[in-house]
């Protein structure tokens, strides 16, 4: 028998037939960064295309979001070296812009889908993730911290927590205080393999929060190493985590895939900083044709098992979809 698989791509209406990968706004979720004050839209330079925004005009980009089919977002606040202090106090604070800007949302968008970030180095002033003594970063103590935040976003609304921590134990701890507290319909979208990637330098300056010393190896995960995925995948499955993330995508595809034939949970994955940079530069000097590139670059991630894609290409590509 004489096989010509290009038979099967012959034309449009056959390819669309055959196509094994769909991609749809439906899968995206938006990131966003939020800054105190008002009438702000303060451009990221190092993420072309992306803002930090105030709470009012957070609402009217919500909303232009929401026109274009996009249903979920995540907001990540931007603190002011003042707010900030070793025990990440302003994270509960029920006044602190962040929690308030989360109650607007919802208050103004009870049907979007809101996701928030459950890690301390945003009000940290050392800028790590848990709490830092003698130079160490101390786990169970930090745990504390990351439930009384975590209370304070559910109370707030927040659809789904995502601890980015990767602190030992945190889903359990922040799933039974949860449900304790009466937020059991709160989700867990757990960062499951978050990698100890240099792909996150854009995201670092757009809220300031790099660590004011060392780094986050030995708490994020080792990029060489792909069996300790399964481990924390594990851990969080068995602590009451309802999606696991692995984080950054386009370097992890293997993870993504490892993970997805091997746990029943939708496997989510964050189509980090670093990689929208890469693409916005390269197609600022023509070297790549935008669109064309960001399409591959999602369906990627989707044909490798990502059931939800976290990107910050998520308004480009509802536009240009439309």
């Amino acid at each position: 028998m004489n096989r010509r698989p290009r038979r099967n791509r012959k034309s449009e209406v056959i390819r669309n037939m055959v196509e094994e990968t769909t991609l749809s706004v439906k899968d995206l979720i938006f990131p966003m960064f939020l800054v105190e004050g008002s009438g702000k839209r303060i451009p990221v330079d190092s993420m072309p295309g992306i803002y930090r925004y105030s709470t009012d005009t957070l609402l009217s980009e919500v909303e232009s979001c929401m026109k274009l089919g996009i249903q979920a977002i995540d907001v990540f606040p931007a603190y002011p070296e003042s707010l900030k202090d070793a025990m990440a106090t302003e994270s509960y604070n029920p006044e602190t812009f962040y929690l308030k800007a989360l109650r607007e949302i919802k208050k103004n968008f009870p049907e979007i889908c809101l996701m928030s970030d459950v890690a301390m180095d945003p009000y940290s002033s050392d800028g790590h993730d848990g709490i830092v003594k003698d130079g160490k970063i101390l786990n169970d103590e930090t745990l504390e911290i990351l439930g009384r935040m975590s209370l304070a976003q559910a109370d707030a609304g927040v659809d789904i927590l995502g601890p980015s921590d990767m602190m030992d134990g945190r889903v359990g701890y922040i799933r039974e205080l949860l449900d304790q507290n009466g937020f059991t319909d709160t989700s867990i979208m757990s960062y499951t393999a978050k990698y100890a990637s240099a792909f996150y330098g854009p995201f670092r300056d757009a809220l300031d929060s790099a660590p004011k010393f060392g780094d986050k190896k030995t708490y994020q995960m080792n990029p060489a190493n792909s069996q300790e995925a399964l481990v924390e995948a594990d851990l969080d499955m068995e602590e009451g985590a309802d999606f696991l993330m692995v984080k950054p995508a386009l370097a992890y595809l293997d993870i993504i895939k490892l993970l997805k034939d091997n746990y029943p949970l939708p496997i989510a994955a964050y189509n980090v900083s670093g990689e929208y940079s890469m693409l916005k530069a390269s197609a600022e000097k023509g070297w790549l044709d935008n669109d064309r590139a960001m399409i591959e670059m999602l369906t990627s991630i989707k044909r490798s098992g990502a059931k939800i894609i976290l990107t910050y290409f998520a308004k480009e590509f509802a536009e240009l979809s439309k």
